[in-house]
């Protein structure tokens, strides 16, 4: 297993560059991204409320996120997590920075 995790292929290169590429555009868009090169890409919030009530909106913008409150993470860590894939697409990359951004903004988690 560790002999194929570590050889480069094109399909662990994809996962990589789009998951920087969320990461960047996200973070310019002003949310609060925790700096990594993992594929899971928190979006922190603080609240768990807030966590719950955007990961519900953006479902209804067609984006399936979830979103980790205390237990599951540190009180005053509430989140949704993102999990990029090779299957992305740039456009469905673009979609998804696009519902985060419409619904930040309505929530006032970015401005």
């Amino acid at each position: 297993v560790l002999d194929i995790v570590s050889r480069p292929g094109e399909l662990r290169e994809r996962v990589a560059a789009n998951s920087m590429y969320f990461r960047e555009k996200m973070a310019a868009a002003g949310f609060n991204i925790i700096p990594s090169v993992h594929p899971i890409v928190p979006v922190m919030l603080g609240d768990a409320k807030l966590a719950q009530t955007m990961a519900a909106r953006l479902l209804g913008e067609g984006i399936y996120v979830i979103g980790f409150f205390y237990p599951v993470v540190p009180k005053g860590a509430a989140r949704i997590r993102t999990q990029i894939s090779a299957a992305h697409t740039k456009d469905h990359l673009d979609k998804a920075i696009a519902a985060f951004i419409k619904v930040g903004k309505d929530l006032g988690v970015i401005s």
